[in-house]
């Protein structure tokens, strides 16, 4: 199943409910979120910096992904940014395409 990476920075309307909620409440609210639609969170992670939260998910396609991702966003108390996780055994497959690619004034 796809791997993703999804990075939140929380709004103020976020902070708040992590202050009333707490930390792990929020982990398991993701967590139920992903399993809902078939997916599964690996790693869920709070940080300093630009991004408050970091989770990694198994979703079953990038349909998926994306509305969950649409719908933090909609939610308003998050920013949220989604990166396509590939496997190492997928970059060898890269590696093998013949690519006829031609770059710009070649």
């Amino acid at each position: 199943m796809p791997r993703y990476l999804w990075q939140a920075s929380y709004t103020t309307d976020g902070v708040k409910g992590v202050l009333k909620e707490g930390g792990s409440a929020r982990r398991t609210a993701i967590s139920q979120l992903a399993e809902s639609l078939g997916g599964k969170v690996e790693a869920f992670y709070y940080a300093f910096g630009d991004h408050d939260v970091y989770v990694i998910a198994e979703a079953p396609d990038n349909a998926t992904a994306a509305s969950i991702s649409l719908a933090v966003a909609a939610s308003g108390a998050a920013r949220i940014k989604t990166v396509a996780l590939l496997t190492p055994e997928e970059i060898d497959l890269a590696t093998k395409a013949s690519v006829p690619y031609r770059p710009p004034g070649a």
